[in-house]
């Protein structure tokens, strides 16, 4: 189950990424596209993000992580581990895999890159992110960071195949309250830019 799932994804990351159109289910009705070309030339702060699956009871997971509480806009929210380019990287997957570490302890050595997801440009903290997905042979040893992650949020794959965790929510998002789509994964809801990730992930094994 977790090779095929592991095939899957290299077959459908190389034959052509889906895109915004599969992201954008996951965002709220009426909000309009990215223009990720244009983002760019705006001179947007860089980031990159790891989504790395590995078998866990014989069952292919995802590692999620819900963030500590701190002030700013991505607060205590859920996101696959990642963070801003800093100068020592090379690359940007060198920024996610180097985050990963920081943050839930996976080791690099361990993790094999498939590929790359479509960049998602985050508004608010106007920051444009490069998803990675990768995947270990092993279920890692997760050592969160005290600093940055509250809790590891381990999620089984299928769990965002499922239509009947695909729900819309009300939150409040910046003092105001705003419908949105989300995935209910492991007991958190989890929208936004991750959702739109693993819309993007979805729609490729499918």
């Amino acid at each position: 189950m977790f090779q095929k799932i592991v095939e899957d994804l290299k077959l459908g990351i190389n034959s052509g990424l889906p895109g915004q159109d599969a992201q954008y289910k996951m965002v709220p009705p009426g909000r309009g596209r990215s223009n990720l070309e244009g983002v760019r030339k705006m001179n947007p702060k860089r980031a990159a993000v790891l989504c790395l699956i590995y078998p866990k009871e014989n069952t292919p997971h995802i590692v999620l992580m819900r963030r500590n509480s701190y002030p700013g806009v991505h607060s205590n929210q859920i996101s696959f581990p990642g963070g801003k380019v800093e100068d020592i990287d090379k690359t940007l997957q060198d920024t996610a895999v180097r985050e990963s570490q920081e943050e839930l302890g996976i080791l690099p050595e361990s993790v094999t890159l498939i590929g790359e997801l479509t960049q998602v440009y985050i508004p608010p903290s106007n920051f444009l992110v490069n998803p990675f997905v990768g995947y270990s042979e092993k279920q890692p040893k997760f050592i969160p960071d005290a600093k940055e992650v509250n809790e590891v949020v381990e999620v089984p794959f299928y769990a965002i195949l499922d239509k009947s965790n695909h729900q819309n929510v009300s939150l409040d998002i910046r003092g105001a309250s705003v419908d949105v789509p989300a995935y209910m994964l492991s007991g958190h809801i989890v929208w936004g830019a991750t959702a739109m990730m693993l819309s993007e992930l979805a729609h490729i094994v499918r």
